[in-house]
Formats: C-alpha cells, structure tokens, sequence
C-alpha cells in the first residue's frame, strides 16, 4: 500500500490533476467547506489571542484547493498574518498562491494555530490481518495484480493494537501479545456473538459479523447490523437471541491502526499552541466491519484495491484510538461532520419563498447554497464523516477547559463542549 500510494510513480506521487480526478471530498463538493474551515481558522486565532503569525497547515493538501479557499475567505486582516502550507507528497501545483508553503513534511515545530487533515488518515498505509480455517489472524499478502495469499501471523504492536480497538473474535489467534496470548485472548474480546453475516431479528439467531458491546440493552424489535456487537452482562429482551461460542469465523478481517495512530501523534506533536483536526471516514469500537474496509478509488468510481499506482488506496479510519494516542495533550472531541459544520454556522435551511418575489438572483445563489451545504451535512453522505478534534495549549490553564465558555469563539466553544457528540461512519 505504502508503495502502490507514496513510491516512485505512485497513486500520490504524480503530477496532474490529483486526487480531484478520481474521487470527490468535501473540499471539492463546494466553496462553503472551506468558509467553515476559516471561520474555525479565526475563532483559533481568537482564542490564542490574535498572535503575530497564525498557522494554518493543511496536511495531505492535493492540489491546494482548501487552502486557497480558506485563504479567499478570511477577512483581510487575518489573511495578513496566516503562514498557510500544504504538506502532500505532489510537487507543488502550478499557479499555486505564492502566499502558500509547500512540502512533504510539516514545518518545524511550535506552530501556533490549526492543522487540518481533511482526508489524510484514509491513505495512512495499514495492513489487512484476516483470520485462517483455524482462527489464526495472519497477514494479508498481495500481489501487484491484487492478488491474495495469507502471510504470518500478526504479532507484535498490531496484535496489541487488536486485542484493544478492534477484537477479532474469542477464538482468534495472535503471536506475540504477551501474558495470556494465544487462543481466547490474542485478538479477542471476550463475547457472545453470533455466526458472521447474519442480521440478528426477532426470534432469529446471531450470525457472522453480528457484535454487541458491553452494557448495550437490546429492546425487543430492535435489529443488530454488521459490526454491533454483544458483550457478556448485554440484556437481551424476549425474542433476540445470541449464540454463545460461535467465534473467530474464517475471513473475519480488521486494519490494525498503529501506523496511523503513530502518524497523527508525530502531526499533533508540531503544534505548540492551537487545535489539530482530523476529517475521515471513520469507525468507531461499537462499529468495526468485519470484513475489513480496505478499497480502491479510481476515476470517480470505486474500484477493487489493486497496489498498481492508478489507484487511491482507502481505508476507513478508527479515530476513537487517533483520539486516545495524542490525549495527553489535552481535551479532544470526536463528533459527525454534520455537527461540526452546523457548529460553525452551515445550517443548509432554504431561503424563504418571499425572497424569490423581491431578488429573483438572490434567490437562486441562496437555493443553490442550502442545497451544498445539505450535501456538506447530509447524515448518509459527508455529514457522517469524522471529526477529531484536539486541543493544544488552549485556554488559560492550556488544557483547553476555558475554550468552551468563550462567546467570541462560539463555533469552537460549541464542538468542544457538552455539545458536540457522535462518532464519524461513511464512505467515500
């Protein structure tokens, strides 16, 4: 994945149109992604108290587009004082602002205000593991045509990673995770779970990629979709049922996340004042597929993952565990892009009726507007993305506790307070 993205002639690597050619993010649904994304950028500036040189780095930049938007929309005096650069891996774009840094690494560190990956963690290489006739996690090999064979088993890091954010089943086997490993507790969860690729319904049996976690009340009626698990001490109502023991299936799979838990720690860890957010498609510990979310993007339609270069590379993101690797530097939230969106002010409401009557233009850019930001926050679509949002060195004590009373950031205020709940789930 690493090579077929980041290598000599890879997916990333070459010049051209980008990423815009082959797959469509919020950044390109519309200009008003980018007004949030400024509107976040000063009240940041605001709370850091109008410093002399204000960050803003975008990380996994394509072609610049988000910068040069947000740059557009910030009111002049801010603009003045913004350092903006694009980190991405592509030489730099013809044309670009002059105002705009480029390069492949961020720059230096103690930056003061936002860093921004929109889009960035999905193509953080990770490796697939899928578990054997046997119940043995190994590591997925593939081939440059994209084809497959099963590899070692997952040992190590990942294996730990595993047996944390994303339990494979009670059966499955891991190398290599320390006191108690091996079948029972390598890369599981203790559980009930059902036999993989069955809906659990009414009077129905529990099947493959049916979960439940701990404390999860199953009222009577209620469905359990791919990836909802039970934990032992569930309450299942009358007529939902679970088998016990029916774990570890073959071709379970699971992306273990070290490699980008590792990558956003070493981003958030160039900030020395200032928030860092990550946008994704994501999944939380309640939500993890069992089959694994690995695909491959090309033209604008999705594609079978093949490491060949012609294609974006994608899997979804576990930003619950990017969340607890960077915690240490304080308060984060982790929150739907609908939310966060609607937190700074894209509310997508039709324009009234009457406006049609008096300003026939109006009307039509204000219809035009409501209908991009629905698409922006659209709970099925990009509104589910997730938002990860971490604090750095705000507020008066650095914790970032003060930020959530201040009426002049209101936008910010609202996404790290009470506020702000939910966990990203969608797909390109």
């Amino acid at each position: 994945m690493a090579t077929a993205l980041y290598g000599p002639g890879g997916f990333y690597r070459s010049a051209g149109p980008g990423p815009a050619a082959h797959f469509r993010t919020s950044v390109h649904a519309s200009p008003l992604y980018a007004r949030a994304v400024a509107r976040l950028l000063t009240e940041v500036d605001t709370v850091l108290g109008t410093p002399p040189a204000l960050d803003f780095v975008d990380i996994g930049a394509g072609r610049g587009e988000l910068l040069t938007g947000v740059l557009a929309a910030l009111p002049p005096a801010t603009a003045a004082r913004v350092r903006p650069y694009g980190v991405e891996r592509a030489p730099r774009p013809e044309g670009l602002d002059a105002r705009i840094g480029w390069g492949e690494e961020i720059p230096g560190h103690g930056l003061t205000g936002l860093l921004f990956a929109n889009e960035w963690l999905d193509n953080v290489p990770v490796d697939v593991v899928e578990t054997d006739a046997e119940g043995v996690a190994r590591i997925v090999l593939v081939a440059p045509d994209g084809s497959e064979r099963l590899g070692e088993p997952v040992s190590g890091a990942d294996a730990e990673w595993l047996v944390r954010w994303w339990p494979m089943g009670e059966g499955a086997v891991c190398s290599g995770t320390g006191a108690g490993g091996g079948v029972g507790s390598g890369c599981a969860g203790a559980g009930l779970r059902g036999a993989a690729g069955r809906r659990v319904e009414p009077g129905g049996g529990a099947g493959p990629e049916v979960r439940a976690e701990l404390g999860v009340r199953a009222e009577p009626g209620l469905r359990a979709g791919p990836g909802v698990l039970a934990e032992p001490g569930v309450q299942v109502e009358p007529g939902l049922r679970a088998e016990l023991g029916v774990l570890a299936e073959p071709g379970l799979r699971a992306e273990p996340g070290t490699g980008r838990d590792a990558a956003w720690a070493a981003a958030v860890s160039h900030l020395g004042r200032g928030l860092a957010v990550a946008v994704d498609y994501a999944h939380s510990a309640h939500t993890r597929p069992a089959f694994g979310t690995l695909t491959g993007f090309r033209a604008g339609r999705e594609v079978a993952p093949v490491p060949d270069g012609t294609t974006d590379l994608t899997a979804h993101v576990a930003l619950d565990a990017c969340a607890a690797a960077t915690a240490h530097h304080g308060p984060a939230t982790l929150t739907r892009q609908r939310e966060a969106l609607r937190a700074l002010g894209l509310a997508g409401s039709r324009p009234p009726l009457s406006l049609a009557s008096t300003d026939p233009a109006a009307y039509v850019r204000a219809l035009a507007g409501a209908g991009e930001a629905s698409e922006l926050t659209d709970p099925a679509g990009l509104g589910a993305f997730g938002w990860l949002l971490q604090t750095v060195g705000l507020g008066a004590d650095g914790t970032g506790t003060a930020v959530r009373a201040m009426p002049d950031a209101p936008g910010l205020s609202a996404l790290l307070g009470e506020e702000a709940r939910g966990e990203g789930e969608a797909g390109r």
